[in-house]
């Protein structure tokens, strides 16, 4: 009897006992797929050190609560994921680490999906300690996500995502059927590194929701995360759903703002705002109903217009959901805006969006702006806003509606004032009622004291930059290269100089009078060309081409002390971009230069081209015909443009017949900054164009651009000088600038003539 008891003693033992964990060395593609298929609960795979190139991971395995799946790298940082290569994670409580994805593509994948196939979604998985770095598809257009969220209660974590370059979302929650709404994922504690600007619509950081799924609820959690410098566009995180969270973020010189584009009831808390003086720099955005922006600090954030530091939009009247739905009872509290730019209230209104915001509580907010003469702007019926408790600092220059009081205050810290004891606050019974009114967020405290008060808050979330977020093990390698410099005397030496330094740093130094080039140069790395001859060189080809010097993407050309002769060249520009529209970006400096007799066009920007840069200063163009920059091939109607600053400054231009600078971006497409045009201290003399219907200078949809201290003589004298044409709110300033007997410069309403044109013939 005994006996038997002990069996079913062992028996029920074995039963009530977990299985014991495994840990799984593998290091091909085909022995991690059987892994998965093996995986127990508790079972960690470790994937060996080395370059995984060409794969796609699919991860299926079922692990539970107590005990999840563990996917791991052997090393972080030395499994390093390259090639075309791809993530898709299918199973439950699964947990990646220490991946790094780096120099590859995914194609028209998501790098990481939580998603193996369409009937495979992932939920209660994890993706932490993981970087993506410059994982991009060759061309720009070439639209794929990064990282895409399906299911529910996943968490990306603790990981480090830089250097997106191409077209899509870095990070999408996906909301197509109920086995991914209500999710309650949770994106924390993450760095979100460099995007420079995409030129283009699609260069969010994070999305959530799309606009046909605005009316579900989401429940994603953004929380102490670290932005630093995402300026791909407008939108660094785009909320297209219901009840999401963003709070106690870090975002740091990043040219945008959070926008709570569709979907209702969501809240943004917490979060400091850096900007620095750094232009473009946002804060929220509201659109929809319910929206909540409580105690945030914003400094020195200096977006205008959608990127204001708080911008509340007006409405299309019955509009469709992927429009501008009109703002209603939005809460704004407790923030602290300090010499930030005006904020913005009706932003956008104009013949489509025409319906004002109506109940917007604007409450015990503190503003300081000792640079800007207005601390907001209207630009339309307020009436459905109310304000109260809101101070701003006495030498405020605007005379402000009722609900803001000028005090005086004097900073002792970083978050915190002493205020004027005149002062009396909101009253209590009115943050009793709107808490009261509102229970499903009673955690969210409307505090009596104006602005941003909770200093220790402030100090935690800006030490985001250097602790508790991203990886550890993950260091940026400095790309900077060794300076090589060659000496050419003629074409084949400046040729051979090239072959032998692929991929270098270069400076080729011009020591000879005459180069006779026989084919185009192409520039594929960093090559600076300069000379120390004060006479003349001459710039031949030896047969017809389409361009001199061609810039390949991710390449620099410098032009520095040259004096260049292009009287016989033979070639449609002296200067292209290449046309293959890569995802890399490419910049173009000329100082200090001379060019004559330059007798097609100077530079020309291919289509699907774009430039970070086009610096033009200290340098004279003489006795020329053509158009000196061209780059109007963008005509897609999609807001795409070739260049995101040009600054055109110091030069002289003279006795030519042709148009100074044609640049183009077409549609109506709102998302993004550029370009960004600076012509200053230029003086223009004796320039024509045959057909005088053409101007000098034509902007065709460009953002901004800013003339000042430029003089024009006899600049296409009876015809067009400058021609603006938007089809969307732009900022064009003119100011100081000089015109004798020269064309008319035809406005808009976005020119915005600072000063009279002065001594006009």
């Amino acid at each position: 009897m005994k006996k038997y008891q002990l069996l079913l003693f062992v028996i029920c033992h074995f039963m009530l006992t977990p299985v014991m964990a495994k840990t799984i060395l593998v290091s091909t593609a085909s022995e991690l797929v059987q892994a998965d298929k093996q995986a127990k609960p508790g079972d960690v795979i470790i994937l060996k050190n080395g370059y995984w190139e060409n794969i796609r991971i699919q991860l299926n395995a079922i692990g539970t609560e107590k005990q999840p799946i563990y996917y791991q790298a052997e090393t972080p940082g030395k499994l390093i994921i390259t090639g075309n290569s791809s993530l898709s994670i299918g199973g439950a409580y699964l947990i990646v680490d220490g991946f790094l994805f780096q120099n590859g593509q995914a194609g028209n994948n998501a790098i990481i999906s939580f998603r193996s196939s369409k009937e495979k979604v992932a939920n209660h998985c994890q993706l932490t300690n993981s970087v993506i770095d410059d994982f991009n598809n060759e061309k720009r257009m070439s639209e794929n996500y990064w990282v895409e969220l399906y299911g529910k209660h996943n968490r990306v974590d603790h990981c480090k995502f830089q250097n997106k370059k191409n077209m899509g979302v870095l990070m999408a929650v996906i909301l197509d059927d109920e086995r991914s709404r209500e999710n309650y994922h949770s994106i924390d504690h993450n760095v979100f590194g460099l995007r420079i600007p995409l030129a283009s619509n699609s260069g969010e950081i994070i999305r959530v929701g799309v606009s046909q799924h605005c009316e579900f609820n989401s429940y994603t959690q953004i929380t102490e995360n670290y932005f630093e410098h995402c300026d791909g566009e407008t939108e660094i995180i785009s909320i297209k759903s219901a009840s999401n969270l963003v709070s106690k973020n870090l975002f740091f010189e990043c040219q945008g703002s959070i926008v709570l584009r569709h979907g209702n009831n969501n809240t943004v808390s917490n979060n400091v705002f850096l900007g620095n003086n750094k232009l473009g720099t946002g804060g929220v955005r509201i659109i929809n109903e319910g929206q909540w922006v409580l105690n945030n600090y914003f400094y020195q954030c200096r977006g205008e217009g959608f990127r204001a530091p708080l911008c509340v939009m007006n409405g299309v009247p019955n509009s469709p959901a992927f429009r501008y739905l009109p703002v209603a009872n939005a809460l704004v509290a407790n923030n602290s805006f300090i010499d930030c730019a005006p904020m913005g209230f009706c932003e956008g209104s104009d013949t489509e969006r025409s319906q004002a915001p109506v109940n917007v509580l604007v409450l015990n907010n503190l503003i300081v702006n000792k640079n800007d003469p207005a601390i907001y702007h209207n630009y339309d019926n307020i009436t459905g806003f109310h304000f109260s408790g809101n101070l701003a600092a006495v030498n405020s220059k605007q005379s402000l509606i009722k609900g803001f009081q000028k005090i005086k205050f004097q900073k002792n810290n970083s978050s915190s004032f002493s205020i004027d004891p005149s002062y009396y606050p909101i009253e209590k019974q009115t943050i009793d009622s709107i808490q009261k009114a509102n229970l499903n967020r009673t955690k969210l405290t409307i505090n009596e004291k104006p602005g941003f008060s909770n200093s220790d808050l402030l100090n935690t979330v800006k030490s985001l930059s250097v602790a508790g977020t991203g990886v550890s093990w993950f260091s940026q390698k400095s790309k900077n290269k060794k300076l090589t410099k060659i000496n050419c005397i003629n074409a084949d030496e400046f040729y051979l100089a090239l072959k032998k330094n692929k991929g270098t740093n270069l400076q080729l130094m011009l020591t000879g009078s005459d180069y006779s080039f026989s084919k185009p140069v192409l520039i594929q790395s960093h090559l600076t060309i300069i000379s120390n001859l004060k006479t003349a060189i001459k710039i031949n080809t030896t047969n017809e081409m389409s361009f001199l010097f061609q810039l390949m993407s991710g390449s620099t050309l410098a032009l520095k002390n040259l004096n260049l002769n292009l009287s016989t060249m033979k070639a449609t520009s002296f200067i292209s971009t290449d046309s293959s529209g890569s995802s890399n970006h490419l910049n173009l400096v000329i100082n200090n230069c001379k060019f004559d007799n330059s007798n097609e066009t100077f530079f020309y920007a291919a289509k699907s081209s774009v430039a970070d840069s086009i610096i033009i200063k200290n340098s004279r163009f003489n006795n020329g015909k053509g158009i000196l920059f061209k780059m109007n091939a963008e005509t897609d109607k999609k807001g795409y443009y070739n260049v995101e600053q040009m600054k055109i400054a110091h030069n002289s231009f003279n006795d030519f017949t042709g148009q100074v600078l044609v640049i183009k971006r077409t549609g109506n497409d709102e998302s993004t900054m550029g370009p960004l045009i600076h012509i200053n201290n230029n003086s223009f003399n004796n320039i024509s164009v045959t057909n005088n219907s053409v101007p000098i200078f034509q902007f065709d949809g460009i953002q901004y651009t800013n003339l000042h201290d430029n003089s024009f003589i006899s600049c296409n004298k009876n015809g067009k000088l400058i021609a603006y044409t938007d089809e969307v709110k732009a900022i064009h300033y003119s100011k100081n600038n000089q015109l004798s007997s020269s064309g008319e410069i035809l406005n808009n309403k976005f020119v915005i003539m600072s000063k009279p044109l002065e001594n006009r013939k």
